[in-house]
């Protein structure tokens, strides 16, 4: 009998176990589509696109930039919590307008900053923009 009861309790145990971490898991995912849902309202961008934008230009040499394989860079700053930061670069209010001109053309706005004009377009600096915002 007690075979059969820790068996009972283990299979039960593993149930809530399961239940509990598809929960979490679609919670999870769910946010994520909230979160990248916003962002795309934001900017105009798409978050997809950004992965090879951001190899493209260099961007994961300098920074560390979350979700993106090997953009471990330590020259600027790191590109987490972008949505809740209150200046982009440092020098101007975090608004998706500002995220996508200081993407595009950094020194226009910080004459002495180290991150160079990178030939990124707007529509690219949208896509990137999202991305940031989303994560």
């Amino acid at each position: 009998m007690r075979v059969a009861s820790a068996r009972a309790w283990l299979i039960g145990t593993t149930i809530l176990l399961v239940a509990a971490a598809t929960g979490v898991g679609t919670s999870i995912m769910w946010d994520r589509q909230k979160r990248n849902a916003v962002a795309i309202a934001m900017t105009g961008g798409n978050p997809a696109m950004a992965p090879p934008i951001f190899r493209k230009y260099g961007c994961t040499g300098c920074h560390t930039i979350p979700g993106i394989p090997g953009a471990d860079g330590r020259v600027g700053g790191p590109l987490t919590d972008m949505r809740q930061r209150v200046y982009v670069g440092g020098v101007m209010n975090n608004t998706p307008k500002n995220m996508v001109r200081w993407i595009v053309s950094p020194p226009t706005f910080s004459p002495g900053t180290a991150m160079p004009v990178t030939g990124i377009s707007q529509h690219e600096a949208k896509d990137l923009a999202a991305y940031l915002y989303a994560r």
